[in-house]
């Protein structure tokens, strides 16, 4: 009896004939950074890290960062992504060192994977000095980035601030929004209100999302009006989705990511990313994209083939589309 080929030949076959893998949301400039002495780091919170890193962008130069980014690109083109989208940290420490290297690696293999490049506000947007900075990498990024909470309580500045950005420039944004599995967190509904505020509707991606799994079923329907009328694409990072620390609080049970399921049925676009790889975000994380397509499937108990392909491959063109 001849052998039938496993399901994952015919996801790849799939995901070849749809036009390759593509990875909406990455983290190359800090990637292959973890060692074991400080290893100790990973099991900090997200929001602690976001100064961890600070001593490696530090001691880094823009060759490290050329290495790192050049790296993990490769890595990209060999398991088959012709597209990708990477945020890259710029700030007081970083200045424009890693973004200009990212631009090197982006020009050099141009031919073989389209590379769109993020600026990572991983110090805000809102305090003067590091303001300037964000502002400094407008010119060098293919798209905006956000990331609201290291602005708390002042979210809804933080966005403003971007989207501004965003109308005077034509470019896309894309923001980290409730990573923390919390059912206090509400930075997707923010961003899907200030996206109808400023009239950029189609124009934004909200990167995680995690927090909303966390909400009753009635909230979640209510967002997703929300997030339908603002044209609010979303990216899913599986296995940091599901790395998030538990907290103490009461939800209706789930698992920690974005509901998949749900945003497909109402019609919301949604997009796969790989995060953080080998740093002290995600330790033991290689960016490969089929595990990162598994880890969805298995965590929203969801195996349509087709659908999943096309999370993983069409839908990302059109997110990063700009």
């Amino acid at each position: 009896m001849k052998p039938q080929p496993l399901l994952k030949e015919t996801i790849l076959k799939k995901i070849k004939q749809n036009g390759g893998w593509v990875n909406c949301h990455a983290h190359f400039d800090r990637a292959y950074t973890v060692t074991p002495p400080i290893l100790n780091q990973a099991h900090a919170r997200l929001t602690n890290k976001w100064t961890l890193v600070d001593d490696m962008k530090k001691q880094s130069s823009e060759e490290d960062y050329y290495a790192r980014i050049e790296q993990a690109v490769q890595a990209m083109i060999y398991q088959g992504v012709t597209a990708c989208a990477t945020f890259i940290d710029v700030d007081v420490l970083t200045e424009l060192r890693a973004m200009k290297a990212a631009q090197a690696v982006k020009k050099k293999y141009t031919d073989k994977i389209s590379l769109k490049l993020i600026n990572q506000v991983i110090k805000g947007v809102i305090e003067p000095t590091v303001k300037q900075w964000a502002e400094k990498a407008l010119e060098y990024a293919d798209i905006i980035g956000g990331l609201p909470g290291v602005d708390r309580p002042n979210e809804g500045k933080h966005i403003d601030t971007l989207l501004s950005w965003a109308k005077e420039t034509g470019k896309m944004v894309h923001v980290h929004v409730d990573q923390g599995n919390d059912p206090n967190e509400h930075e997707t509904e923010l961003l899907a209100e200030k996206t109808m505020e400023h009239g950029l509707e189609g124009k934004v991606v909200a990167v995680h999302a995690v927090s909303v799994a966390a909400h009753p079923k009635n909230e979640r329907k209510e967002l997703y009006k929300k997030m339908k009328a603002s044209g609010l694409m979303v990216v899913c990072c599986p296995s940091a989705a599901i790395s998030m620390k538990q907290i103490p609080f009461i939800t209706e049970t789930h698992n920690s990511i974005v509901p998949v399921v749900e945003l497909l049925e109402e019609g919301i676009l949604v997009g796969l990313g790989v995060d953080n790889i080998s740093d002290i975000y995600m330790p033991f994380m290689d960016g490969d994209m089929y595990t990162e397509f598994r880890m969805m499937a298995e965590a929203c108990r969801f195996y349509d083939i087709d659908k999943l392909v096309d999370i993983s491959s069409t839908n990302g063109k059109n997110i990063l589309a700009s």
